[in-house]
């Protein structure tokens, strides 16, 4: 029998983080690895004790990853009605406060030994190769997957010299993601010996192996858009339950108004929202709104909350499944630098309206009876007052399946052809020696592309210049004996 297709996830967040790549790409690997035909391997970051204060939310924090692990099963295993059998390992990572986000240490790559590099998934591929350094992914993997989650570009534009800066991470991002994502699928044959030398190619192809979840993101040469994210399942038992509930007895399902939540940064819709709703105090009046969330800017959110004749509550983050948020009926959300808003699917998903901006990131809610979208500020203020005076539309059962993770997986499995990427051989054709010469001549460009990246990042100064975190070429001797990694190790491409 042919052994086991391995797929390796590999994502720049953790809980109990919870932001959407620490979540997302654990439910991925949870439903890939549901069936057991495939051997699933989840590949997250590992934090020092003081980056974990930084970043995890309460004061949680672990002595070890075996611990953490521990509480990202049981975690997944309440809010899933299987056990699936996919491992997790970590890859030793650094916090960049600058960036507010988790940036690889080291090869990471080599956290998956050779025998098992059959498929990579990067999620958020630009991210995990800006300071890669170390042996090449599509070297490595015979397939190099990459899931584009952020909208990069947007929020770089909110910085200082935010267009200049933007100008240039484009391009970057463009480099990093040809040069270790595939643009290709080499379709090979197996022989006896089933070793890496043991495979034969046979033919190669232009394919689509970028996945962009939505528009919103930076547009990247032979992508693809297709949502492949699905909601937790306890938001669809919630909102069945509220169904239920509605429809048995004279029971109101929903007692609560309007409702925000979601880290408490500007650029996650806050500013959007309290700019609205400082705007049309007048036409909103009377509106109550509770906003929950933890972060950098939640203290002058409260200021500017504040500030406002409208009653507008802050609080501190909660879980979003948690029975405080059933009651509410319109989740308002104006955010513009989603790319597809993890809550407001939630917020489908349990039944709720969702007012949200018309805008790419919103296009796959857009099916949804629920979804009240806004043009411009007035529209905002319509939907609004509408969503407050109307109830809900139950959801069917084919919209739920497609909030579902069995739906999601479904999407990712057509789009990135995992079902076909070593069951079929392609037939030779006429154009095969002029096709031949063109993809050698292209790879040949693209090797030395990587071959600059992999070069120029082997440098502390020039890490430094390209933003990276100093001592993160490789992980410290804390970092080794945590993650039980070798002392040290050399690269090639």
């Amino acid at each position: 029998m042919d052994r086991k297709q391995h797929i390796a996830i590999f994502t720049t967040a953790s809980l109990p983080w919870m932001t959407g790549t620490a979540v997302n790409p654990l439910f991925r690997a949870a439903y890939l690895g549901k069936d057991g035909e495939r051997k699933v391997t989840l590949v997250i970051p590992w934090l020092s004790l003081k980056d974990q204060k930084l970043v995890y939310p309460n004061n949680t924090t672990f002595g070890s990853p075996s611990e953490q692990e521990s509480f990202i099963r049981q975690w997944l295993e309440e809010r899933t009605a299987f056990i699936s059998g996919f491992a997790i390992r970590f890859y030793p990572g650094k916090f960049a406060v600058d960036k507010r986000s988790i940036l690889p240490v080291g090869d990471i790559s080599e956290i998956i030994p050779d025998e098992e590099a059959d498929i990579a998934v990067l999620e958020e591929p630009e991210h995990l190769t800006w300071f890669h350094h170390g042996k090449r992914w599509k070297t490595k993997f015979r397939l190099v997957i990459g899931i584009i989650h952020t909208n990069y570009l947007e929020y770089v534009k909110r910085e200082k010299n935010g267009q200049f800066q933007a100008f240039l991470l484009k391009y970057v991002n463009s480099w990093v993601v040809s040069i270790y994502c595939h643009k290709v699928i080499v379709r090979e044959k197996k022989l006896k010996n089933r070793g890496r030398a043991g495979r034969e190619k046979k033919a190669e192809f232009p394919c689509l192996h970028v996945i962009r979840l939505s528009a919103a993101t930076q547009y990247y040469p032979r992508s693809i858009i297709c949502n492949v994210h699905g909601v937790n399942p306890k938001f669809l038992e919630i909102g069945k339950e509220r169904f239920e509930q509605q429809h048995s007895s004279n029971h109101q399902a929903f007692t609560k108004g309007a409702y925000y939540i979601g880290k408490m940064i500007w650029n996650k819709g806050y500013g959007e929202l309290l700019q609205l709703l400082n705007n049309h105090q007048k036409e909103l009046a009377g509106l109550e709104i509770d906003l929950y969330g933890n972060g950098e800017d939640s203290d002058q959110v409260k200021e500017a909350a504040n500030k406002l004749k409208l009653t507008v509550r802050v609080h501190p983050g909660r879980d979003h499944a948690d029975p405080l948020f059933h009651d509410y009926k319109v989740f308002l959300n104006p955010s513009t630098t989603d790319v597809v808003c993890t809550t407001t699917a939630e917020a489908l998903a349990m039944g709720k309206i969702v007012v949200c901006a018309n805008h790419p990131s919103n296009d796959f809610f857009k099916q949804f009876p629920n979804c009240r979208i806004y043009d411009d500020d007035n529209g905002f203020v319509e939907a609004t007052c509408k969503a407050l005076s109307e109830e809900p539309v139950p959801l069917t059962d084919a919209q739920r399946y497609e909030l579902s993770w069995e739906a999601a997986t479904e999407r990712f499995l057509k789009v990135s052809e995992l079902n076909q990427v070593f069951a079929t051989e392609r037939e030779k054709n006429s154009s095969k020696e002029f096709a031949s010469v063109s993809l050698n001549l292209w790879k040949s460009m693209e090797d030395t592309s990587a071959y600059f990246h992999h070069l120029a990042l082997g440098f502390e100064t020039t890490r430094r210049a390209f933003g990276a975190i100093p001592g993160s070429l490789q992980p410290d001797e804390e970092q080794r004996k945590e993650l039980g990694l070798a002392t040290s190790s050399k690269h090639s491409l």
